[in-house]
């Protein structure tokens, strides 16, 4: 007779559902450290525990790669783009829901339950391209970093990208403060992101009636062939594959009741949560499409689509000497953020897929490495001005590892077996394969497109 499933107990004395192999509970000590108020009528105090996850993963959504395809959205369509950013939000919101569940229904995140239900041979190539994707995703990061410290403060491109090196220490730093203090940390940072672009508007001052009608989808975008092309850039920037894994690990960060009822209310505060953080995410990515709309497109320039034009042109188009130092301070802030949710990323994907156990310091390092020795590389050997470049390069490579993120979360969440009474209705699985089906679509136009 096998030996019986490992069983995880946590603090509570609450069982983990039975699994395989499982060796470790995602995170590791941050599992479960997060108390919920239990019994009922503590609706506010239970929605307050699980506030924070949803934000980790914002970060995601408003990173560095996100701000080129905004920017040349703004100057070169006005408001129009406006509906395909609500659109990928919505989609986005629906991916990140599944995540949540499924690491509150499975005690798996995805990385995990990928290794308990693939075969080695398919869990080597998803891990590959899971790294692949994370790396593609630092070096955004590391170049939007860069990018913001040359800026604010003339510093060489070259030494920008070595100076994010020093981040590891900032990252394993907040990670000894506990998991609350560094939910705390990134909502600080996505403050100073969204108030310096709030002033931004202010400034620019949008025409907000043209703002609303923006949002309502035109027949124009499909036929025109570029408004298409930048719309499935949007698309395709909009949805990172890492959020998936790191969403169903951090979810379990707080300790629920483990019953059936109790995984239903935390999936619904769960979906509560990130739902509303990125509502915040798509304030940040409309607001730099409205101000590129409001300042450059309505002024005849049709051509902004990098970092620095827009940082240099702001202050003499707007009138405010602040404006280009605000710009610069929110992509820094941005991309600061945007080190943490990779760090974890990187280590729920490591521990995840391989069961492999890296010191945090040794994990951020090969991490943060891989991204710096090519746009080091490429700085020294095509010059600053191929940053940008290797960029949206970047946002491509995570575009192809989408698939193999999202078709895993729709089939799981979508298995009576593995969910059980948390699994998707009819309903919602058609929702979520249309959904990603259309993401799938739409980042293999967009791969072709660049390749051609």
């Amino acid at each position: 007779m096998p030996p019986p499933p490992e069983v995880a107990i946590d603090p509570a004395g609450q069982a983990d559902p039975p699994v395989k192999s499982r060796r470790r509970r995602s995170l590791g000590r941050s599992h479960r450290s997060v108390l919920v108020p239990a019994g009922a009528g503590n609706f506010w105090r239970k929605l307050w525990a699980f506030a924070g996850p949803g934000y980790l993963i914002a970060v995601g959504y408003m990173d560095p790669g996100n701000w080129a395809t905004d920017l040349a959205g703004g100057s070169a369509y006005g408001y129009a783009l406006l509906s395909v950013i609500l659109f990928a939000s919505i989609l986005a919101m629906v991916l990140q829901a599944l995540a949540a569940k499924l690491g509150i229904a499975t005690g798996m995140d995805l990385a995990q339950s990928c290794r308990e239900t693939y075969s080695r041979p398919v869990n080597l190539a998803l891990w590959a391209l899971c790294e692949l994707a994370i790396i593609a995703c630092d070096l955004a990061e590391v170049l939007g970093t860069a990018i913001a410290l040359k800026l604010l403060f003339d510093l060489p491109l070259a030494t920008g990208v070595i100076l994010t090196g020093l981040d590891v220490f900032l990252i394993l730093a907040l990670q000894n403060f506990g998991f609350r203090k560094l939910e705390a940390f990134v909502i600080v940072l996505l403050v100073v992101v969204g108030g310096c672009l709030a002033v931004e508007l202010a400034l620019s001052q949008p025409a907000w009636g043209r703002v609303l009608a923006g949002f309502v989808p035109t027949t124009r975008i499909v036929t025109d062939p570029a408004m298409l092309y930048l719309a499935i850039g949007i698309v395709g920037a909009t949805v990172m594959p890492h959020n998936l894994y790191l969403h169903s690990s951090i979810v379990q960060t707080r300790r629920f009741d483990r019953t059936d009822e109790g995984r239903r209310e935390a999936v619904r505060l769960a979906t509560i949560d990130s739902s509303l953080a990125l509502t915040l995410a798509l304030f940040v990515n409309a607001a730099i499409l409205i101000l590129a709309a409001s300042t450059f497109h309505v002024a005849g320039r049709n051509d902004i689509a990098d970092l620095s034009s827009a940082y240099h042109l702001l202050s003499p188009m707007l009138g405010a000497s602040a404006a280009s130092v605000l710009f610069a301070a929110a992509l820094l802030a941005a991309g600061q953020n945007s080190t943490v949710t990779g760090t974890l990323a990187g280590q729920i994907v490591a521990e995840g897929f391989l069961d492999l156990k890296l010191p945090a310091w040794a994990r951020r390092s090969i991490t943060r490495g891989l991204a710096i020795i090519p746009a080091i590389t490429v700085i020294l050997i095509a010059g600053e001005a191929s940053a940008m470049q290797l960029l949206i390069a970047s946002q491509v490579v995570l575009s192809f590892q989408l698939p193999f993120a999202v078709v895993p979360l729709v089939r799981m969440t979508s298995n009576a077996t593995l969910m059980g009474p948390l699994v998707n209705s009819r309903a919602l699985t058609i929702v979520a394969w249309t959904i990603s089906l259309t993401l799938i679509a739409l980042n293999a136009t967009l791969l072709i497109s660049f390749i051609l």
